[in-house]
């Protein structure tokens, strides 16, 4: 018994030792959350409350990190050290109030994986009291915590695989997956009917908020390389016209995550609609969105027997479309056949996309798989993008 005793008080010492509790905020900062919190959902206010559950800018990847190194594993967040209770309209908002408190905390402490545990509590209740409400003007609200629940995800998978020297560890985004369809799903089973360019009120649906939330998810099955998942989304959105509801950006981002998954069914010319429609409506000074659409869109082009010309200079900069220009040498081998049909074997781009992965495969892919593109007539004459 005593030696038990004995061991019972090293593991309680060691596991103090590994898992410290998160230090709690002054008293004057929680006075500020919990006024600025009261008085967004008293007003019912869509922007005052995005505003009060938006958090300080995470700790970055290369900081001190506290992490059990001996197990791999990261140390629980999840213990709240704020016991404030907050009730409004009758309406019991102490977890969610308790679970930002400890985000806030754990940010202070620079452990990546401790936030994440803080913030997917928060999303967790946060969830649950969203359903209590009725109306959509939370939906702001619910996207801030969502993108925050998968950049957390991120930051902290991307810490764990920096310590452990690995780049396989995904836990934490999975289980952001998880938190991030019982939002979807709260919003998308809502059971009043949503209107077009409706404002933001009690009365309104919570459907508004879905485009977003599975952009959100398509990114995150993208980086888990999960895209059959993709197609559960699908459906239900697009059946009741939810893809064309959203914002420009929405629709945008939703455009481009479709057309990638078109490319990996080889619905080229569906992938081409979808790449053309988020390149023309991407806002006119969001460079690098373009170039992300491009890098998609330059390749299933070339599958369909065009290539880049000067038309290019009305869609991007012409910055961009001189990299574009510059940076894309296109060596095409042909073969002649019985019929003077045309096949483009292969396509190189420059070293520079290449190292960076810009093309996710496309390269290896074409060469691979040869696709009859147009007739001999046309080889020095191709059809324009």
């Amino acid at each position: 018994d005593r030696h038990n005793a004995k061991s019972d008080i090293f593991t309680f010492v060691k596991c103090q030792m590994i898992m410290p509790p998160l230090p709690t905020l002054p008293r004057a900062e929680i006075s500020s959350l919990k006024a600025n919190l009261t008085h967004a959902i008293g007003s019912k206010n869509p922007s005052a409350a995005s505003s009060a559950v938006e958090l300080p800018p995470f700790p970055s990847v290369t900081a001190d990190a506290f992490l059990d190194r001996e197990l791999g594993e990261a140390t629980p967040g999840s213990n709240a050290v704020h016991g404030e209770m907050l009730k409004v309209d009758g309406v019991d908002w102490s977890n969610v109030f308790k679970a930002l408190l400890d985000t806030h905390a754990a940010i202070r402490t620079n452990d990546l994986a401790k936030v994440y545990e803080a913030q997917s509590s928060f999303h967790s209740a946060f969830n649950h009291t969203f359903g209590s409400y009725k109306g959509n003007w939370l939906i702001p609200a619910l996207h801030v915590v969502c993108r925050n629940t998968h950049k957390a995800a991120v930051l902290a998978d991307k810490a764990v695989n920096r310590i452990k020297n690995t780049r396989n560890d995904h836990a934490r985004l999975h289980s952001a997956v998880t938190l991030l369809q019982a939002s979807y799903s709260k919003t998308l089973n809502d059971r009043v009917d949503m209107r077009r360019n409706e404002p933001l009120s009690e009365d309104g649906s919570k459907k508004v908020g879905v485009l977003y939330i599975v952009n959100q998810l398509f990114s995150m099955y993208f980086e888990l390389n999960t895209l059959r998942l993709c197609k559960n989304l699908l459906k239900p959105v697009e059946s009741r016209g939810i893809h064309e509801s959203g914002s420009i950006g929405e629709m945008v981002t939703y455009r481009y995550y479709v057309g990638r998954l078109n490319m990996f069914e080889d619905q080229y010319d569906l992938a081409e609609k979808n790449f053309d429609y988020a390149l023309r409506h991407c806002h006119k000074s969001a460079s690098a969105n373009k170039k992300r659409i491009l890098n998609y869109l330059v390749p299933v082009k070339l599958l369909r027997g065009r290539l880049p010309t000067i038309k290019c200079k009305f869609l991007v900069s012409s910055t961009l479309y001189v990299s574009l220009r510059s940076n894309l040498k296109v060596v095409v081998f042909c073969i002649s056949t019985s019929a003077g049909e045309v096949f483009i074997k292969r396509v190189l781009t420059s070293a520079k996309w290449n190292e960076n992965r810009k093309l996710d495969g496309i390269q290896r892919w074409i060469n691979e798989k040869p696709r009859l593109i147009y007739q001999e007539r046309y080889l020095f004459a191709p059809r324009e993008m």
